[in-house]
């Protein structure tokens, strides 16, 4: 016997026909009577007697139906836990993000979450990487959007993604008109950079040693996080090299311009957490919406700059 057989049977009991019970079910006639010939099969006794179109139950059936009267109760029940775990308050997301994320990509995808659920709190806090993941690790934050390449030590990934980096320059600059990539070997040669932290660091950028070195040599500018670098471009005309979340968010700003760059430069984002399976269902929701946004994002950067 199967649930559907059950559910045939109970309307029918309920309602005293077939008719009714198909009525109740959403389905046709035969159907029913094709469920209940299936029942009556399966426990190997008859449940109705049929005297022209009425249906007059056994008294198998009267005491078969109230075990299943008794477990469609049972089912109900869980309906309603279910429903009450679904309305129950959402409870706190707290989330670590560097800012390259923080500005546009992360308040879109918590909007999204904030228009669906009214019991939903976020608690947003702004880190390097190494921050997040300390802080995830100690349970701080539900989850951590980080950059810099894996692994990750002591956090459960749940979703990576890489963008090519991009060459930030001032948009009167003469190579901002230009189409094409920039090659940054050429333009150590003529032009200055800022630097991050008085380096531009080989985990973070898959950069060769050799033209960090050549950027970082005639450098002036450092900077320990992104706004304030492509800030820096707008207003002293000077070069950076951009991810390319950031280097939207300049531009759309104004002053400044991107362009793709030759070597293959990469800029990671993931999604880290202590364990999924600490995870309420909205976080997961939430890490789940960002993990598309981006995925789009990064797919809409990568036909520009390819």
């Amino acid at each position: 016997m199967n649930l559907r057989q059950l559910e045939a049977f109970r309307a029918t009991m309920r309602s005293g026909s077939i008719t009714e019970a198909a009525e109740i079910m959403h389905i046709s006639q035969p159907s029913v009577s094709r469920l209940i010939a299936d029942l009556e099969r399966a426990v190997g006794y008859p449940l109705f007697l049929r005297s022209g179109r009425g249906l007059t139950p056994t008294l198998d059936a009267n005491t078969f139906y109230k075990g299943v009267e008794g477990m469609f109760v049972g089912v109900e029940r869980l309906q309603e836990l279910a429903d009450a775990i679904r309305t129950t308050s959402g409870g706190v997301i707290s989330i670590g993000t560097i800012q390259s994320i923080a500005t546009y990509e992360l308040p879109k995808a918590v909007n999204r979450l904030y228009q669906r659920y009214d019991d939903i709190r976020f608690m947003i806090h702004t880190r390097n990487t190494p921050g997040i993941i300390n802080a995830v690790q100690m349970h701080q934050f539900d989850l951590g959007i980080v950059g810099r390449q894996p692994p990750y030590h002591g956090v459960e990934t749940l979703f990576q993604t890489t963008a090519p980096y991009v060459c930030l320059m001032p948009e009167d600059h003469p190579l901002a008109g230009q189409a094409g990539a920039v090659d940054l070997d050429e333009l150590s040669e003529t032009e200055t950079f800022v630097t991050f932290g008085g380096a531009f660091p080989d985990n973070m950028m898959s950069i060769n040693s050799e033209l960090s070195a050549k950027l970082q040599r005639s450098s002036r500018l450092s900077a320990t996080n992104m706004p304030v670098a492509t800030s820096l471009v707008r207003e002293t005309g000077v070069f950076a090299i951009a991810d390319p979340f950031s280097a939207e968010q300049a531009v759309n700003m104004g002053g400044v311009a991107f362009r793709p760059i030759a070597q293959d430069l990469k800029y990671y984002v993931s999604v880290v957490t202590s364990g999924r399976d600490k995870l309420s269902r909205h976080a997961i929701e939430f890490s789940e919406t960002l993990a598309e946004q981006l995925t789009e994002r990064v797919a809409r950067v990568v036909d520009y700059t390819g």
